[in-house]
């Protein structure tokens, strides 16, 4: 396919492109049958990032926006949070830093969190100027404030539904794009590497057993998280880490992987189900109170309930086991309940569903695995390790976290960093011929799995990482989920080397880098708290890197 040249400044609306998106049968020699797609950039994710790196990527050229399952499955879908953005007059980008490097305990790369708060800005003018509508106020946008924020910058959409908000917003654009295939129901098995060049991937159609090679310029891996590893979770089951488990395996670095961010509140309920409550809530007033009825988490922070999350999330955990409880309560019994409900509406609907009115009642809440930190390592234009492959959101480890994420900061990273893989995209040449790899790809086998096996394995090893590997730590419980991990990887080899094993497969490869790095930092920092090690550790100022076939390292970012 020809280069195709990316405008200084694309315009937007005009979406023509002379290279149509081809799926055909090749007719070179093979061993076995496959489709073969040929484009110009290949995203893997549906989410936010991987929505918005599709948007712009179709303006140079054919894009194939791949997903496992539905859009409706993302966590930017789930989230229930803003966008972070200091375009209030009153507020900065320095601020906005400021904040982001404070809750970062001393891991943030400042120059990813420079990019971050500036482009922001701009990343967020642009949606609202291509039509996505932001609640608005008395004096224009409703600007909310959350935890460990000095100002009042948090936009949201449709009350606290602003990820649903943005994405089905992208979807519509998308999804009528001419250069862009969604190609839905589609998971990917490998990515393609000759001489650490990334040429694209080799995924799976539904229940088709023949391969699909998809070739591309650039690959930009949009996956997501991990949380929905853990039992207690705010996430989809799709967020499993497959993306990080893809670049790992395919030689990419990885890391931060032990940096694992709780949300302090999500609803308890006796049937383990749960939904978020949005931090926003805390921002307009309301209080954690314990067993007792007493408002605690001053007792362990000064800025209370506005402390960062891995401060709240900490201090709840605490108090559940100082009380022998399973939770504390969010007290908004005190606030205007009519602008609750008309702000949290769906938040209002949902624990009525559960029985509890906040307008009344104290909310049972308690944390529950939200945000992964860490992931495939990226530079500033977003690319890894492995030249041509590219990787934003939540699956990739910008730095600007550090050791905790801002509240509201992830769907923000989405917006710049998928821009920025794009822009790098773009520059990237033709990789070499792919003739040979099409004629032995490999092919999804047939035979049955026990899927009820499988999925008893999945539960096991999320019910391990939430007891062994959770907000609390220490080295014994760390060493016991690893050589838990290693044992069901070796007795269950068969199975996981089965097309329908390998779910379980990249989970536990996930989970383990998550331990090892866990192990490894022996300090307290952030989202990573060790019980016997309660101290930040100057000698751990830096970032764990795990890569394939190395050992790991200490790699310090300037």
């Amino acid at each position: 396919m020809g280069r195709v040249r990316r405008p200084a400044e694309p315009e937007i609306g005009n979406l023509a492109h002379p290279y149509p998106l081809t799926l055909f049968s090749m007719p070179t020699p093979s061993t076995t049958p496959h489709e073969y797609l040929q484009v110009d950039t290949l995203v893997i994710g549906s989410g936010l990032a991987g929505l918005y790196a599709a948007f712009w990527a179709s303006r140079n050229g054919t894009v194939a926006l791949v997903s496992k399952s539905a859009m409706d499955m993302s966590s930017s879908f789930w989230a229930q949070g803003g966008i972070a953005a200091a375009i209030n007059p009153e507020d900065s980008a320095y601020f906005h830093l400021d904040d982001t490097v404070a809750a970062g305990r001393g891991l943030c790369r400042k120059a990813a969190v420079e990019i971050l708060v500036g482009e922001g800005i701009q990343r967020v003018r642009e949606l609202i100027s291509l039509g996505m509508q932001f609640d608005e106020g008395r004096r224009g946008l409703a600007l909310g404030l959350e935890g460990g924020h000095s100002h009042r910058r948090i936009l949201h959409a449709g009350g606290n539904a602003t990820g649903q908000a943005v994405v089905k917003f992208l979807v519509e654009r998308v999804s009528q794009n001419p250069n862009i295939l969604l190609q839905g129901q589609t998971t990917v098995a490998e990515l393609v590497i000759r001489d650490n060049r990334c040429v694209g991937a080799i995924a799976f159609v539904k229940d088709k057993t023949s391969p699909l090679f998809i070739s591309a310029r650039a690959t930009i891996l949009a996956t997501g998280g991990a949380a929905g590893n853990y039992h207690r979770t705010t996430n989809p089951p799709s967020s499993s880490g497959d993306g990080i488990a893809l670049a790992y395996m395919a030689g990419a670095q990885v890391c931060d992987m032990e940096f694992v961010q709780f949300h302090p509140t999500a609803l308890y309920t006796t049937s383990g189900e749960t939904f978020l409550m949005t931090e926003a809530l805390r921002g307009e007033g309301g209080h954690l109170v314990n067993a007792d009825g007493k408002r605690f988490v001053l007792d362990y922070d000064p800025r209370g309930e506005l402390a960062p999350r891995d401060v709240v999330a900490a201090a709840i955990f605490r108090e559940m086991r100082k009380d022998r409880t399973d939770h504390v309560f969010l007290d908004l019994r005190h606030l205007d309940a009519a602008k609750l409900i008309e702000r949290f509406g769906n938040v209002h609907q949902a624990c009525l569903h559960h029985g509890v009115d906040f307008t009344q009642d104290l909310v049972p809440v308690a944390p529950a695995a939200h945000y992964w930190i860490g992931g495939v390592v990226t530079g500033r234009m977003a690319g890894t390790s492995i030249w041509g492959l590219f990787a934003c959101g939540e699956c990739a480890c910008t730095g600007v976290h550090g050791a905790n994420r801002l509240a509201s900061n992830s769907l923000l990273e989405c917006l710049v960093f998928s821009k920025r893989a794009v822009e790098g995209a773009v520059n990237m040449e033709e990789g070499p011929a792919t003739a040979d790899l099409l004629r032995n790809l490999p092919h999804r086998d047939n035979a049955p799995v026990d899927t009820g096996r499988v999925q008893k394995l999945r539960e096991h090893v999320s019910h391990l990482m939430t007891d062994k590997v959770g907000i609390l730590r220490n080295k014994t419980e760390l060493e016991e989920a690893l050589t838990e991990l290693r044992r069901i990887r070796e007795e269950e080899r068969e199975l996981m080397n089965q097309w329908g094993g390998r779910s379980l497969r990249k989970m536990l490869r996930v989970c383990e880098l998550t331990v090892r790095g866990a192990l490894i930092r022996e300090e307290s920092r952030g989202a990573h708290i060790r019980e016997d090690f309660p101290e930040e550790n100057s000698a751990f100022d830096g970032h764990i890197t795990l890569q394939r076939g190395t050992e790991p390292r200490i790699v310090k970012w300037g």
